[in-house]
């Protein structure tokens, strides 16, 4: 799994961190020569990277992969499945649950900073409240500009993010998704593949929002660490001061014991509202 640079957010953002609310635009070749700027939200980073081609599905789940869903408007602070492990963010008003520390998840602090970043080392995606699956594997990243401590080698990532009042719902949902899956999986230097799917209405657990999904092919693989496919999810939510919030997951794909798709999903049905 890609590498990260990692740092604590103490309230305030990091020095490297450009003026907040700024809108973020980087145009990005995508797909097959395709190229398309969209404005990204989110007063975390200094740019971000948006991808648009056709609409991606999502790989059907495996055969012997968990089909246990949660209730349809999951809410609370405590887990939906036994076991599982509750992360929340307050600052971005998300609950979520993870599978159990024996299944390979770790929850991070709520305060712990993820961000991938640019040729100056600028951050251009930034998550908190995050959650890693498998650390410990092979730690060769397809994005050389990512590094730092939570470069461990993790199959997966998932967090929360956002806080602008830019664009639309959608074109956040979208772009969020699309953003992560560049910046993790190859950044400027080694475009990936991505294409993005449409937006769509996600009303659980208190959040009345929208879901898109990006299916990304990695082009930069200097090791067999690096997997040859991901998928990124996001739900974007609004709140009543009108900024917009992130959760995001992304996931490599083709590889030993990558999540599959039920497994996400399932993640995805505890996404809940704090509800503050």
């Amino acid at each position: 799994m890609s590498q990260t640079k990692i740092f604590k957010n103490h309230a305030q953002q990091p020095t490297s961190t450009p003026s907040r609310r700024m809108k973020k635009t980087l145009i990005a070749a995508v797909g097959i020569g395709m190229a398309v700027a969209l404005s990204g939200c989110n007063e975390d980073t200094s740019s971000g990277t948006d991808k648009d081609t056709g609409a991606a599905e999502s790989k059907a789940p495996s055969a012997g992969s968990s089909q246990s869903s949660a209730p349809a408007s999951p809410s609370g602070d405590q887990p939906l499945f036994t076991g599982w492990q509750t992360q929340t963010s307050q600052k971005h008003h998300f609950r979520y649950d993870v599978p159990a520390k024996a299944e390979k998840w770790k929850i991070l602090d709520e305060e712990t900073a993820l961000s991938y970043t640019d040729k100056n080392g600028q951050p251009i995606v930034v998550m908190t409240a995050a959650g890693n699956y498998r650390e410990g594997g092979c730690a060769s990243s397809p994005n050389p500009k990512a590094f730092g401590e939570a470069g461990k080698g993790q199959l997966a990532t998932v967090g929360t993010t956002g806080g602008g009042k830019d664009g639309t719902l959608q074109e956040n949902a979208r772009n969020w998704a699309g953003n992560w899956g560049f910046a993790a999986y190859g950044g400027a230097d080694h475009k990936p593949k991505i294409k993005v799917s449409e937006a769509k209405p996600w009303k659980q657990g208190g959040i009345e929002g929208y879901t898109a999904t990006a299916q990304v092919t990695v082009t930069n693989r200097p090791s067999s660490c690096v997997p040859p496919k991901a998928v990124v999810h996001s739900v974007a939510q609004k709140l009543p001061d009108g900024t917009m919030h992130g959760w995001v997951i992304y996931a490599d794909q083709g590889v030993p014991k990558a999540l599959t798709d039920a497994q996400l999903k399932k993640i995805m049905s505890t996404v809940r509202s704090t509800g503050s």
